[in-house]
């Protein structure tokens, strides 16, 4: 059923997806928006100018997203004018922090159906932010995480906080849209009533926490590219000295392993003793030769604990 709600000074019309194609055979007024949305499932803002000697915004907008999965989504469908608020799938149900008892008080104050409607946005966006305070928290553990367990599952957990931040993102982009295609209509009494004000000023403070948590992430990301180069260079450092080092070992052992008649070591009595002081000799040299030269780096000190690079 069409719910109607007359406030003092304007009209809210609320219409779920079910009753569409019966409202939309009485409409005549609203009929070309009412046919465009009977299916619409993305963002839309659409600033019309004057219909009927009264400046009309309408439109799509999601403002309920599953992190998880794309088609697990919210989206409501406007039409506004100064007078009427005109929405399709938007309840009192969707907002998480006001009660309707609330909700109903603080929209009968309003002095048009813009400002109204400005309201409404500013308290999904007051939901977003409520979200963005757990992602904060999340976001704290994740960094002192870094620091205590770095590994590739905390890499992992960087990404995933990051693709949260993104949808959380997406989300906001179209609010902020909206606040400037409001503005862009010029509404009377509105671009400077106190309504509005407070709504930018949520949007806006939304906006720049997402900014800030993106750079953030983007450091824990980048602090995680610098500490798996360091691992790497670690890793082939170790293995190439390790190499070095057992080069006198390996070719003596290679030399004297040959199968050839003639070998005069074989013979001789203490061949078994000089083989293994020039085994030990040769190496011992080529460890102090890489040592004077500075290229065995800290391989040979424990690591510190605490330490990123554990």
């Amino acid at each position: 059923m069409e719910r109607n709600i007359n406030f003092d000074q304007w009209k809210w019309i609320q219409l779920n997806q079910n009753e569409l194609n019966t409202v939309w055979e009485k409409e005549t007024m609203h009929s070309g928006w009412l046919s465009s949305v009977r299916k619409k499932q993305t963002n839309c803002v659409k600033v019309q100018g004057l219909i009927d000697g009264e400046r009309v915004v309408n439109g799509s907008l999601i403002y309920r997203q599953n992190e998880d999965k794309e088609e697990d989504r919210q989206i409501f469908h406007f039409y506004i004018t100064s007078s009427t608020l005109f929405t399709i799938d938007l309840e009192f149900t969707s907002f998480k922090q006001l009660s309707p008892e609330v909700m109903l008080r603080q929209l009968n104050k309003t002095e048009n159906a813009v400002d109204g409607f400005l309201f409404l946005l500013g308290e999904l966006v007051n939901d977003l932010l409520g979200e963005i305070d757990q992602f904060e928290e999340s976001l704290h553990k994740l960094m002192w995480g870094v620091k205590k367990r770095n590994d590739r599952r905390i890499l992992e957990h960087v990404f995933c906080q990051r693709h949260e931040l993104l949808v959380c993102k997406n989300l906001l982009i179209p609010f902020q849209e909206l606040k400037m295609a409001i503005e862009e209509t010029d509404f009377p009494n509105v671009n400077k009533g106190e309504v509005f004000i407070r709504t930018c000023k949520r949007i806006d403070r939304a906006m720049v926490l997402l900014r800030e948590y993106e750079q953030e992430l983007d450091s824990m990301i980048h602090l995680e590219e610098v500490i798996s180069s360091h691992r790497g260079n670690e890793i082939m450092k170790t293995l190439t000295v390790l190499t070095i080092i057992f080069t006198p070992i390996m070719a003596l052992g290679a030399l004297w392993g040959m199968n050839f008649k003639h070998m005069p070591e074989l013979e001789w009595r203490y061949g078994y003793l000089v083989s293994i002081i020039s085994i030990v000799l040769l190496t011992a040299l080529l460890y102090g030769y890489l040592k004077t030269k500075g290229w065995t780096g800290d391989l040979l000190k424990g690591k510190k604990k605490g330490s990123f690079f554990h």
